[in-house]
């Protein structure tokens, strides 16, 4: 039976922890829905194993390493791999925003960008085996050496390097290729501004207005959506949307939420996620599913018709 001083130094050592821990699991896992069970779990494994921390290494340290080693597990258990063909945002369905938000309110810079990635580079990863993946998210992510990760990971270090080599190898072929395109970027006023023109546009001249010639938008499973023509049609059919303007990866995001005909409630539909550029969106990447709007702290239903737009900015 664990004593009170147990209890209490793990759940606080947790705690401290727990928000870098989780924008880990989001690298390992894509998604905050998976990311929300990979800590689940690390926290009830690292409460079954607490008597074998001994302090070596740091406690944040232990428990990157159980949350790791808790993603392979559940990677092990999964479907077999798809080796992935093309964009990941325009086809992978394991990919989600990571609400900025959950990094609390306003943490250190330097924080956030080692805490959060480019949604770039998270499609990127989907193109690594899950032990490539780990091994490059703990080396040149969260700065681990390559005998820590074969520590953690159970594994020699000559194999550490090799997977390191291997999935960098990979991601020079897929991902930005300056890491510091890998960090959450910086919201601007002009990026909010175009967000809000965005949330109150409502048809395809007013969306044309704010889109890029070469505009994209990705929404696995559907195929994407290219050109500022086609893109305006799509955004401005006449449905009924309420939308809250947020915050994801470091880039202005719209959460959405769709009354069907006969219906008196709205359901949370997608998230859109947006990229910038001189003022134009030239990217919108679409998150579907209700799953990605409760990551933001929102319910799945709102009943009334008259829902005031709330600002997360």
């Amino acid at each position: 039976m664990a004593s009170s001083a147990d209890e209490v130094w793990f759940r606080d050592a947790f705690e401290e922890h727990r928000r870098p821990l989780h924008a880990h699991c989001y690298r390992l896992a894509g998604n905050v829905a998976d990311a929300d069970d990979l800590v689940q779990e690390t926290f009830l494994r690292g409460w079954r194993s607490r008597a074998q921390y001994e302090g070596r290494a740091s406690i944040r340290t232990w428990l990157y390493r159980i949350a790791t080693n808790v993603y392979l597990d559940h990677r092990k258990a999964a479907a077999r791999r798809t080796v992935p063909v093309g964009d990941p945002m325009e086809w992978c369905t394991d990919i989600g925003p990571y609400p900025d938000a959950l990094l609390g309110e306003d943490p250190p810079s330097e924080l956030v960008a080692r805490e959060t990635v480019e949604l770039a580079l998270i499609a990127a990863l989907m193109y690594l085996p899950p032990r490539q993946r780990a091994a490059f998210v703990l080396r040149d992510v969260s700065g681990w050496t390559p005998a820590e990760i074969a520590d953690g990971l159970g594994l020699a270090v000559p194999a550490v390097n090799s997977l390191i080599q291997r999935a960098r190898k990979t991601l020079r072929r897929c991902a930005p290729g300056d890491s510091r395109e890998w960090r959450r970027p910086v919201l601007t006023s002009e990026d909010e501004d175009v967000l809000r023109r965005y949330a109150a546009a409502a048809d395809p001249a007013s969306f044309r207005e704010l889109l890029a010639e070469d505009v994209r938008i990705t929404m696995p499973p559907d195929p994407p959506v290219i050109g500022r023509d086609a893109a305006a049609e799509f955004l401005g059919r006449p449905l009924d949307w309420r939308t809250f303007p947020s915050a994801a990866n470091g880039r202005p995001a719209l959460i959405c939420y769709l009354r069907r005909p006969g219906s008196d409630q709205y359901d949370a539909m997608v998230v859109d996620v947006l990229r910038i550029e001189n003022g134009r969106i030239v990217a919108s990447n679409a998150f579907v599913g209700a799953h990605h709007v409760t990551a933001f702290g929102l319910p799945k239903t709102l009943n009334s018709p008259q829902v005031e737009r709330r600002c997360f900015l």
